[in-house]
């Protein structure tokens, strides 16, 4: 399967190579001249980026309404979400260029989240509702330099909604779906969804309010395939509240003020093949802040500053004792970032901050507790980027920044990041960067805990093109290497330490985008990764494809197809051996039809339309073919 994997991306790289002299002009794909901020922390043209910059806009969320937010990154080149196709209450994990979860940083609204009360300190994206995102970026690669400790694989950085140009705006949506494991026909409905949105602009005033309600049974955490009895289905429900209120004072000053308070209830399972109807979790979030932007003649000064709190409640039977263990995590972040962005001409500009964090742990277990008194640690670092693009075609942006950490004392970390123009059609890309990863508060202070870690650091390299016909076919490709000290593992379940063996992973990742036929487009994606050492669910090929069409009045239809070669799992606390898991491809389709243009949308997805049998996780279930159909209100 793996050579049918490779064979099939290189087929289409090969389709879409071809077709590049028969393309007419078309606005369908139209990468030139688009803007991107994840690069520089502000707005930037793309063409001038040295990074391959992956944008889910507003009209692709549109387009896969119905998903999670899980789902939605699935489908990036590069990315693997572990538990993606996992029933909704299993968490997921985020695998990007052969690292872990804690090396991606996520940030909503450009300010980083986390649970430092986590043993990975890694945001869990159950907590996102995809009805709440306007739009996502994603940059892999090494990004320290911009976003400090933890960004050493990749960023995710999503956008919530922002209000509509108008005095007052209602947005409800409704949708309902099976939610069946492979071995299950039924039609009940047992994932529902809801929600609703108020927003507008009153004059200098902005206002958007938002609430989301999901209901999701009917599937069981655990595979009961080694069991002579059934499995009971285990139940998530979340709730999600998000409040943003802005103030525009001239043309020049802005200031928002944003809330959010997420709320996860959810059963799980005793573990891998394992049932259980006693288990329960509980996730909270609260999190509230502010931005504000001063745009002076020759740049702008932005601001940011929020706090985090997030409460997890976990009740697990323990067969020992015949009880139940009660657990309860308290992870507090707060977050202050000052930037100023330079322009000292149209070719040169200087991006500097200063970047406070503040993480905390309180932890109540049978097993020991962690104190928040203890178990905490700030950074303060500077950073700068200087970005250059000349008229010549030559651009490089490239930075440096001091990890000022309370426990682990300064670590410098730099980026730098050249890239050249041919023409407008076609560009060279490279960057070399570092990254500095601290351990987490569980990793110090736990029962596991170790207070002679060293941190984790990361070294990685890319070279990569992009090329662009006529805003009609893009193809870019990026080759890259990195490498990993002192990585931190727990090698027999009794005690944190730092590996000896330097771990490294290298790999391509490409992309393609093209019309094969008018007014058809298509998308294809392959992702190579070759790691020292393979301990997780990474898999070595994955290719993605979407093929989509508008042509139909007021009516949008896709197909999906997405592939993973067969993985090497070392299970350590099972067998103490490797597992291989088979390959599989999961195939989905998306039909949406405006019944009133811009008013009344109507859309249906039916997902693993042929119902493929495959492991995600050992031991656990992942979901056969489902359906969903929902409707979408504008007034």
């Amino acid at each position: 399967m793996k050579k049918i994997s490779f064979h099939a991306s290189a087929l289409c790289l090969f389709f879409a190579l071809t077709n590049l002299t028969a393309q007419q002009k078309n606005d369908s794909i139209e990468q030139l001249n688009e803007v991107v901020v994840t690069a520089t922390k502000f707005a930037i043209k793309k063409e001038l980026v040295g990074k391959i910059i992956y944008q889910i806009t507003p009209e692709e969320i549109e387009h896969q309404k119905g998903k999670s937010v899980a789902n939605i990154l699935d489908n990036i080149a590069g990315i693997t979400i572990n538990g993606a196709n996992s029933s909704a209450g299993k968490d997921k994990s985020i695998y990007i260029r052969g690292g872990r979860d804690r090396h991606v940083i996520v940030l909503i609204d450009g300010v980083s989240v986390s649970d430092p009360s986590g043993v990975n300190t890694t945001f869990d994206l159950r907590l996102l509702s995809l009805n709440q995102i306007e739009s996502i970026e994603v940059m892999n690669g090494a990004a320290s330099t911009l976003y400090g400790s933890g960004a050493a694989t990749g960023v995710i950085n999503i956008k919530l909604k922002q209000p509509v140009d108008k005095p007052i705006s209602l947005d409800y949506e409704i949708s309902a779906g099976t939610n069946n494991s492979q071995n299950d026909t039924k039609l009940d409905f047992n994932d529902f969804n809801q929600n609703i949105t108020f927003n507008g602009i009153v004059k200098k005033f902005s206002y958007l309010a938002s609430g989301n309600f999901t209901n999701v049974e009917g599937l069981s955490d655990a595979s009961d395939e080694k069991s002579v009895t059934k499995f009971e289905s285990d139940v998530f429900k979340a709730t999600n509240s998000f409040v943003r209120l802005g103030y525009k004072f001239n043309e020049k000053i802005n200031v928002q003020l944003f809330s959010n308070y997420d709320k996860d209830v959810y059963d799980f399972d005793g573990g891998a093949f394992s049932d259980s109807n006693i288990n329960n979790g509980e996730n909270k979030q609260l999190r509230f802040g502010f931005s504000s932007n001063f745009n002076y003649e020759k740049g702008m000064l932005s601001a940011t500053a929020s706090y985090n709190k997030n409460d997890r409640i976990l009740d697990i039977f323990n067969g020992w004792t015949n009880a139940t263990d009660h657990f309860e995590y308290t992870g507090k972040t707060y977050v202050a970032d000052v930037i100023n962005d330079y322009k000292f001409s149209d070719s040169f500009q200087l991006i500097t901050g200063v970047n406070y964090q503040k993480q905390s742990n309180q932890t109540n277990s049978p097993y020991g507790d962690i104190s928040e008194g203890l178990a905490n640690y700030n950074t303060l670092d500077p950073y700068f980027t200087a970005v250059y693009n000349s008229l010549s075609g030559f651009n490089i942006n490239a930075g440096a920044r001091l990890n000022n950490h309370s426990e682990y004392g300064n670590h410098w970390v730099y980026n730098v990041n050249p890239s050249y123009n041919f023409s407008n059609k076609f560009r060279i890309i490279s960057s070399l960067s570092t990254a500095f990863i601290a351990p987490s508060t569980y990793q110090l202070f736990s029962q596991f805990g170790n207070m002679d870690l060293n941190p984790e650091e990361d070294k990685s390299l890319e070279f990569g093109f992009i090329y662009s016909l006529k805003k009609k076919v893009e193809v870019n490709s990026v080759f890259f290497y990195r490498e990993e000290e002192n990585a931190i593992i727990l090698p027999d379940f009794v005690t944190y330490s730092n590996s000896k063996e330097k771990l490294n992973a290298r790999g391509v990742e490409t992309e393609i985008k093209t019309e094969i036929f008018k007014g058809i487009t298509a998308r294809f994606g392959h992702t190579y990764i070759y790691k020292n050492a393979d301990t997780d669910y990474i898999p070595k090929h994955k290719f993605t494809a979407l093929i989509e069409t508008n042509s139909l009045k007021n009516t949008y239809l896709s197909v999906r197809f997405n592939n993973i070669s067969k993985r090497t799992y070392f299970d350590q606390w099972g067998t103490g051996s490797n597992i291989n898991l088979k390959a599989y491809s999961l195939v989905d389709l998306f039909a949406s039809h405006h019944l009133i243009k811009d008013r009344v949308l109507l859309f249906v997805s039916a997902n693993n339309i042929f119902n493929e049998n495959y492991v995600e996780t050992i031991g656990y279930t992942t979901k056969g073919r489902n359906f969903k159909a929902g409707l979408n209100f504008k007034f």
